[in-house]
Order: C-alpha cells, then sequence, then structure tokens
C-alpha cells in the first residue's frame, strides 16, 4: 500500500516554482496532482489506524491513492525528459523561459 517516492515534496514544489515564474502551467500541474495524492494517502492511512473505520473501503481507497502516484510520477519524468528540464536542478529549460519572455513582449 506504500508507494515511492521518485520527487520529494521540495522537488515538487520546485517544478511548481518554476511554472509560475515562467508561466508554463503544466508541469505545475501535474506536480500539483503529485502532492494532492500524497495527501489521500496519508489521509487513508490515518483513517486505517482508526479500529471505527471500515478498513477495507480506506485501504481500497489508499491503494487506488498508491497506484495514481505512480502513473503521475511516471508522467512527471516524461515530461522533464520531453521538455528537457536539468533533473538535477529541476531548472526550466531555456527554450521554455524564452515562451514566458515572449509572452511578456507581445503585451
Amino acid at each position: 500500500m506504500d508507494y515511492e517516492e521518485r520527487f520529494s515534496d521540495a522537488e515538487l514544489e520546485k517544478i511548481i516554482e518554476e511554472g509560475l515564474i515562467y508561466m508554463c502551467a503544466c508541469p505545475a500541474q501535474v506536480a500539483e496532482a503529485i502532492r494532492k495524492i500524497r495527501e489521500l494517502h496519508r489521509y487513508q492511512a490515518d483513517c486505517l489506524n482508526d479500529p471505527e473505520n471500515d478498513s477495507e473501503v480506506h485501504r481500497t481507497i489508499a491503494m487506488s491513492a498508491a497506484r495514481v502516484h505512480t502513473e503521475m510520477q511516471d508522467c512527471m519524468e516524461k515530461i522533464l525528459i520531453l521538455e528537457k528540464w536539468d533533473r538535477t536542478t529541476l531548472t526550466m529549460p531555456p527554450h521554455l523561459r524564452a515562451r514566458q519572455a515572449k509572452f511578456l513582449q507581445d503585451d
């Protein structure tokens, strides 16, 4: 029922910040979805600790969240490769930064 975190919370935050700064929201939306899925999974784990709750319900939700978490991390890995992000620093690549600069010049 656990899942592997290939992106730390700090790394997800960095991706979100880069998206906000450079007006490229799609990777940031995926990062935010991963964070929300983690919240859901943690919440279900807490529910499982309460003996008055139906453990099967919360185990089912937690297992689904774990599967979706893996799928969304796969998606993030592909996005970073396709867009040529620096995986070490999680810095948005220059060609995407240039799009934001062009957008600001056109206004």
